[in-house]
């Protein structure tokens, strides 16, 4: 690790006067979801570019769709009556538009084939599973976003808001999820030893997730920041971090973030050991049968 300027003019860090302020560019619940159990999801809304590449491989495929049956109904209907089939055109178009995109979301619970390729789903704002209704109200809404202005005031209701929600998501109460997420590298680090005194009595069990995440990914892109950039992320980060950790040890801020990771790295792992070693101690309770119950 490259050093860093302190965050005091003496090297060490602050120990009052400091807040969270969280971070920079989310507003306030954009990604986080509580759930009835007062626990806070971090969950990520799909990108407006996601959100349209999706939408026109939709689109496509229910122009297809339609074509399909028309060419169907030109090809098999020569006989039928000029005013009946212009209701079956209608009803093609009824289907094609409305009802194909409400059972696909319905049977594949907010997915479709463009939200297939582009890993995402449609969700309640809640986070739960969307319904009938939502799904409805999202295609009877569509016609007129998608198809009538060929995307033009999905495009710009999706610019209007932080989830990119189209109209039919601010009507139905949804949004689309992100669930494609990239799977993150092995993370190598080592407790720098001018810290190793200050990690017998170090607490970071006070530490936020969302922070504890900040500042991991931190410690994994510094090689690639400019010089500017590394002091300045690392002093805003280690101000942020300063209030939930105790002792302050006295260093540079991005020594004390890397302590931070590995201890919190290490608290972490700790913890799962412990669980998973109830679970086998409780495993044979647990396969165990009920008393005289009957083993078939």
């Amino acid at each position: 690790m490259t050093a860093s300027a302190p965050i005091l003019p003496s090297g060490g860090l602050p120990n009052a006067g400091l807040s969270s302020p969280g971070p920079r560019g989310a507003a306030p619940g954009e990604r986080e979801l509580i759930t009835g159990e007062a626990v806070t999801l971090d969950v990520k809304p799909a990108s407006y570019i996601l959100r349209a590449a999706g939408t026109m491989i939709d689109w496509l495929f229910s122009m297809l769709v339609m074509l399909g049956c028309v060419l169907l109904l030109v090809a098999t209907g020569g006989g039928l009556d000029q005013a009946l089939i212009r209701v079956l055109i209608v009803l093609i178009l009824v289907f094609g538009t409305v009802i194909l995109p409400t059972a696909m979301e319905l049977l594949t619970r907010g997915r479709s084939l463009g939200r297939l390729a582009v890993g995402a789903r449609i969700v309640r704002d809640d986070g739960g599973a969307t319904g009938f209704r939502h799904a409805f109200i999202r295609a009877l809404t569509g016609v007129l976003e998608i198809y009538l202005t060929f995307g033009g005031i999905a495009a710009l209701t999706g610019l209007l808001n932080s989830r990119s929600k189209r109209l039919g998501d601010l009507l139905a109460g949804t949004y689309s999820q992100l669930e494609r997420v990239p799977k993150p590298q092995p993370l190598a680090l080592y407790l720098p030893p001018q810290l190793s005194a200050w990690a017998v009595n170090a607490d970071v069990g006070r530490l936020p997730d969302r922070l504890s995440r900040r500042i991991a990914q931190f410690v994994r892109q510094a090689p690639q920041l400019t010089a500017a950039a590394r002091i300045g992320l690392s002093t805003e980060l280690a101000r942020e971090a300063a209030p939930y950790v105790s002792p302050l040890p006295p260093v540079d801020a991005e020594t004390f973030l890397v302590g931070v990771a590995v201890l919190r790295r290490r608290r972490d792992a700790a913890g799962l050991a412990l669980e998973a070693e109830r679970l086998q101690r409780l495993q044979p309770v647990l396969d165990a049968l009920p008393h005289s119950f009957p083993d078939r």
